[in-house]
């Protein structure tokens, strides 16, 4: 988990960086960017949005999980409701952090070398499919854990033995 908040914090720190220092720099005569009027842009911006706030909450979920006191029954709901909720909004920072640099590559070489971004694109993919098959058995688990085995936390179904045994009694004849 402290790896994840790891992750989470470099992706915040990124984000914010790259919403201050967009592709192309700033127009010097009325203080716009110089992309502001293209489609890319705008995906640039709102990627980068949607990266620095699902990291910012992964972060603070990874948090709470590790600060707060746990009690018996928080590991079968709360705890793993709160892992699910802050491996879900990593991987959408990290698929949002690669859509934002996708952008950038869209942003500076629209009018030549095409092919680059769509080839930049295509391997910014990988992180994410590589997140996503790696945490996938993780949420399986855990899932399972929340809803699947209902049976291993309430003992009062599907026991083996009865806690008052009956006594039987013989009627005599």
């Amino acid at each position: 988990m402290k790896d994840f908040m790891v992750v989470a914090t470099l992706i915040v720190t990124v984000a914010f960086v790259v919403a201050f220092t967009v592709p192309g720099g700033y127009n010097l005569d009325h203080g716009l960017h110089v992309f502001t009027h293209q489609r890319a842009f705008l995906v640039f911006v709102i990627a980068d949005a949607i990266s620095l706030f699902t990291s910012s909450t992964s972060l603070l979920v990874f948090l709470t999980i590790l600060t707060s006191g746990h009690g018996q029954r928080d590991f079968k709901y709360s705890l793993p409701t709160k892992l699910i909720i802050g491996i879900l909004t990593l991987f959408i920072s990290v698929a949002a952090m690669m859509v934002t640099f996708s952008a950038s590559f869209f942003v500076l070489y629209h009018k030549g070398l095409k092919w680059v971004p769509v080839l930049i694109a295509v391997f910014a993919t990988v992180p994410v499919i590589a997140f996503a098959a790696l945490q996938f058995p993780l949420l399986v688990d855990m899932f399972r854990s929340m809803y699947d085995s209902h049976y291993l936390f309430n003992p009062k179904k599907r026991i083996l033995y009865p806690k008052k045994p009956r006594v039987h009694t013989k009627k005599s004849t």
